[in-house]
């Protein structure tokens, strides 16, 4: 029997891009699933989800009563996927900005890693396409940032384009991950990263969204400059 994926995506006000994007998901590969995990969007994300479950058993949602954060769906996505003996579960945006076609080549490549990560500044070359030069700069430097501060050598930390093996989720401590956004993203790796597990980068292409509005904010921001300091102390403390 083959090894079952899971693809998780998190939603909040991505109605139409999720009928487009969940498609493009089942056609890469007929071991991957979708599950759609919604925070009540008020834009109908939820009745668009539930609609996809009906056109393809390999569809599921998690309805939330109230927008939460992404590291909360992301946990319960984990939760769900655990439950479920799913060997594989990714990470990915609902707005398109991470391709599905790429996903065939995490499932090569989680064959010889434990937790692969799409890479937008793999061998030092950025490819972001529809970025504004100020955000393109600063997601570059926050990535050298966090590597220097961290020791976590991976060249694109913050990016959302992911795919766990299933120990790695059933090691990490979920439980104590209590980032969010590019933090969430940073912490989970260097928890992999300290527990030993291996990790791989592959190539990815990132285009900005065209449909609805990013959810970047300063808070998320800030979040991640401090939250690097905490895992460097935890790291040099043995916590972790």
């Amino acid at each position: 029997m083959p090894e079952r994926a899971l693809v998780i995506i998190p939603t909040y006000n991505e109605a139409n891009n999720l009928q487009h994007l969940v498609p493009q998901v089942l056609a890469q590969d007929d071991r991957l699933d979708v599950l759609v995990v919604d925070d009540n969007s008020p834009d109908g994300t939820g009745q668009v989800a539930d609609a996809l479950t009906r056109e393809s058993p390999r569809v599921h949602v998690l309805h939330r009563p109230a927008k939460q954060g992404l590291a909360t769906a992301y946990r319960a996505g984990f939760t769900w996927a655990l439950e479920r003996d799913y060997a594989f579960v990714f990470e990915m945006d609902a707005d398109l900005s991470h391709d599905p076609k790429f996903l065939p080549a995490f499932l090569t490549a989680i064959q010889d890693a434990d937790l692969v990560l799409g890479s937008r500044y793999l061998n030092r070359r950025a490819s972001v396409v529809n970025w504004p030069i100020a955000r393109l700069a600063l997601s570059y430097f926050a990535n050298i940032y966090a590597r220097v501060v961290t020791g976590l050598k991976v060249s694109d930390a913050t990016g959302g384009f992911k795919c766990f093996r299933k120990k790695v989720l059933e090691t990490i401590d979920l439980d104590n991950v209590r980032s969010n956004g590019y933090a969430f993203q940073i912490e989970t790796s260097f928890r992999a990263w300290r527990n030993g597990f291996r990790i791989v980068e592959i190539p990815i292409v990132f285009t900005d969204r065209t449909d609805g509005k990013s959810k970047m904010s300063g808070a998320i921001v800030r979040e991640a400059v401090w939250m690097v300091w905490r895992l460097r102390l935890q790291r040099l403390l043995g916590r972790i």
